[in-house]
């Protein structure tokens, strides 16, 4: 028979602070599954690449994010769709172009990762 190992020993739990905590972990349920399900996105390099790009052009079609990142325009059209459905991104098309766009209530999210991004490369290459 297998002891049970989920078993917290301990003399005094703190009930407030439990309830407290769950409420808030609760309440802020909705806004932990947007971020998450933006960051597995933004999780795969070459998404990544492509938020970096918008993020720092504003926007962007499918032709030249295939041309900068060396991809066919169906391979990026793909990552767009998957970041498109999960409203990280939008289009918009003008004329018959479509150029995307990240979704304004992601920035916030974003920023600080390409600003890691950024910083990353500035300590790698002065080491170099």
């Amino acid at each position: 028979m297998k002891a049970n190992t989920n078993k917290c020993i301990r003399v005094y739990a703190d009930k407030d602070q439990i309830n407290r905590c769950k409420n808030e972990i609760d309440s802020l349920d909705e806004s932990f599954l947007s971020i998450s399900n933006a960051l597995s996105l933004a999780g795969n390099n070459v998404r990544l690449k492509i938020l970096y790009l918008l993020q720092k052009e504003s926007k962007m079609c499918p032709c030249d994010l295939s041309d900068i990142l060396g991809m066919t325009v169906p391979a990026i059209s793909q990552h767009l769709k998957k970041m498109r459905e999960a409203q990280l991104i939008y289009q918009n098309k003008v004329g018959q172009t479509v150029f995307y766009s990240i979704n304004e209530k992601h920035k916030d999210l974003l920023t600080p990762l390409f600003q890691l991004i950024q910083i990353s490369n500035k300590e790698s290459t002065s080491k170099e």
